[in-house]
């Protein structure tokens, strides 16, 4: 269940907010009426967000770490 509730009210009530969250609430923070912020459950899947990883994790693997460049001379690293 999502609530609103204002940023000051956010401010004094956050122990409560806390809690509320803690138990599977969330929140909608306002600030002059316009919605500002979510407080959510940290553990909620975001079944977009798993995706977004599986793939980039999928990619990275697909692709080599380095490209060979040989052996590098003195001259190399210290450039001049």
């Amino acid at each position: 269940m999502k609530r609103a509730i204002s940023a000051a009210d956010a401010n004094r009530r956050f122990s409560e907010v806390l809690r509320g969250v803690r138990d599977g609430g969330s929140y909608i923070v306002t600030s002059h009426g316009k919605p500002i912020a979510k407080i959510i459950p940290i553990d909620t899947r975001d079944p977009v967000r798993e995706a977004a990883k599986r793939a980039l994790l999928a990619r990275l693997r697909s692709q080599p770490a380095t490209k060979p460049i040989g052996r590098w001379t003195r001259d190399d690293i210290h450039e001049r």
